[in-house]
């Protein structure tokens, strides 16, 4: 055998080698999608300026993630009617989490939220991690969370989070957890 084939043979089983380790002993990949549990996150609540999470501040509630930015149109357009479904839903254990990727200043997202007279959570990820976590490919992105931390609705766009048919599968999910 010649030491040309000998090379290949040890490169090779070096790219199977590897590949089984990193298979084996590499981070874990999970998809986010319906029925996966969502993932944690930590981002600043503008509110507070307080450090919140997932796990700590929204389990065992029926949240809605969304995450967006301040300069994006179709952002400013769903968020009346998400403003509207959360304050008739809020009392019965609705929350919802506006996650801000604007790299800018926080007072900028702020005034976009008081603009708009939004009241449910205004946060703000200047890292723009959450994108990652979320494996998102745009603003805004949508993920409807039961009270088990489980994504049962996943939205990519501006989405008319009042429509009966929102409202009612967020009363489902309120009412499932309450009985």
């Amino acid at each position: 055998m010649s030491k040309q084939w000998v090379f290949v043979a040890m490169v090779v089983a070096g790219l199977a080698t590897g590949a089984f380790a990193l298979s084996r002993f590499g981070p874990d990949i999970q998809r986010v999608e319906v029925g996966a549990k969502a993932p944690d996150f930590k981002v600043i609540n503008l509110a507070t300026g307080d450090s919140v999470s997932l796990r700590e501040h929204y389990e065992g509630s029926v949240t809605l993630v969304n995450i967006w930015a301040t300069w994006c149109i179709p952002c400013r357009v769903e968020m009346p009617a998400m403003e509207r479904v959360y304050r008739d839903l809020a009392p019965r254990g609705f929350k919802i989490a506006a996650i801000s990727i604007d790299e800018g200043s926080p007072e900028d997202v702020s005034a976009f939220a008081q603009d708009l007279e939004l009241t449910f959570d205004v946060l703000q990820d200047r890292s723009t991690a959450i994108q990652q976590t979320y494996q998102t490919t745009g603003v805004p992105e949508s993920f409807l969370i039961n009270r088990r931390g489980i994504i049962v609705k996943r939205i990519i766009g501006a989405h008319d989070w009042g429509s009966p048919v929102n409202r009612a599968l967020v009363e489902r999910l309120l009412n499932e957890a309450e009985s």
